[in-house]
């Protein structure tokens, strides 16, 4: 595959772009983060997703410490080419660090916002520490 198909994605100034990451089965929108060029090089070569830590300042691979990796499925940029959609297979059905499905798992009721996803397992037992 040619090196090329990258610069049809339009980055932004810092070379990032947002990608939305949906479970392929059950349509659910688990997270969201960010991929450089070559996190989105690296997700392709490899068949699971690579992201850019903004936090951790490189380059990483969805659970190269909880195991909990990310399979690609489908690869799709929208229509400005400003960001991406991965559909993807996730192992364990855990995207969170907190130990849930998704990250997106409150909601907000009343100008509250509500835990409405249970922890399908303690951070404690996935990382060793507290999330």
């Amino acid at each position: 595959m040619s090196e090329d198909w990258t610069s049809a994605v339009h980055w932004d100034a810092q070379g990032l772009v947002p990608v939305i990451v949906q479970d392929a089965a059950s349509g659910k929108v688990l997270m969201f983060a960010w991929m450089n060029a070559e996190a989105l090089r690296r997700t392709v070569a490899g068949g699971e997703a690579v992201y850019w830590s903004r936090s951790r300042g490189r380059l990483w691979h969805k659970g190269e410490e909880s195991g909990h990796v990310q399979r690609v499925v489908e690869l799709r940029l929208d229509c400005d080419a400003d960001a991406l959609l991965l559909r993807i297979e996730q192992v364990a059905g855990i995207a969170c660090h907190t130990g849930r499905e998704r990250c997106f798992y409150r909601r907000l009721e009343n100008a509250r916002w509500v835990e409405t996803d249970a922890v399908l397992k303690d951070p404690a037992q996935i990382y060793g520490r507290q999330a």
